[in-house]
């Protein structure tokens, strides 16, 4: 994998062998034998989980990256892989939602508005993304790492993917939500009206913390209220896969991930 000097990855993952895991083995339980995972992976950075997904499981990859600084080595990890479309845009949740302009620290990325525009990506929204890849129609797995946008596109993505149905998985982090401009609270009314139940829910490092529900995730939220630099990786904030209530193989999944009740 090549990255740029500045990226953290390499630390994360020496210090946590389980970091970014979580993903894959949710991906690979998900793969039907026979049939290619079909994955979203919004904010596909360097290509990481990408890669990783690929290496674990057989999959199609749709990369979706709006930061130019990134696209280059997006290219060099899976560009040249027949299992991989890059769309070089910022994922957008409606059509006239302007582009943005890119903040960068230690491998990630946020968009910001009302700043200097010579470095903004085109955006595009869900419903334009799902018509321009039809190959795509039975998504099975999405993956979006955003930094505060997650709480608005993942519901979109739900939506516009509302008949196959996918497992959401994503960076909940109400600190950067609200720097963002968005209601963290509100992904999980959104999430539970598009028929989505079941919450599994991991720490910053990977490692298990506990199930719940989109109706009764919100009162347990509360460690993650506590203030910190907003761009510290010490921080405390969740991954958090999402299964349709209609989706026994997705909550089979989580099931195996992660078995015990999410505590008070």
């Amino acid at each position: 994998m090549v990255l740029p000097w500045s990226h953290r990855l390499p630390d994360y993952a020496a210090a946590n062998p389980a970091y970014g895991q979580n993903l894959v083995d949710l991906a690979r339980l998900l793969a039907t034998p026979g049939t290619p995972l079909t994955v979203l992976d919004v904010g596909a950075n360097v290509g990481d989980s990408a890669l990783q997904i690929l290496h674990a499981t057989d999959a199609r990859v749709m990369c979706v990256e709006g930061d130019r600084a990134y696209l280059q080595y997006l290219h060099l990890n899976v560009g040249d892989d027949p299992r991989v479309t890059i769309i070089e845009a910022l994922l957008a949740v409606g059509d006239d939602e302007a582009a943005g302009t890119a903040v960068r620290s230690g491998g990630t990325t946020r968009f910001v508005h009302g700043t200097d525009d010579s470095d903004s990506m085109p955006s595009i929204a869900t419903t334009a993304l799902l018509e321009a890849n039809p190959s795509f129609a039975d998504l099975r797995l999405v993956k979006s790492d955003t930094d505060g946008y997650d709480v608005s596109l993942v519901p979109a993505v739900a939506a516009a993917w509302a008949d196959s149905k996918p497992v959401l998985f994503f960076e909940y982090d109400p600190e950067l939500t609200r720097i963002a401009g968005h209601d963290p609270a509100q992904v999980w009314t959104d999430l539970a009206s598009l028929g989505y139940r079941d919450v599994a829910v991991w720490d910053n490092g990977g490692f298990p913390v506990g199930r719940s529900t989109t109706t009764e995730i919100q009162a347990k939220t509360t460690p993650l209220d506590a203030t910190g630099p907003a761009w510290s990786k010490a921080r405390t904030y969740w991954d958090v896969a999402v299964v349709h209530a209609d989706d026994t193989a997705g909550s089979a999944a989580l099931d195996a991930l992660v078995p015990s009740s999410l505590a008070l």
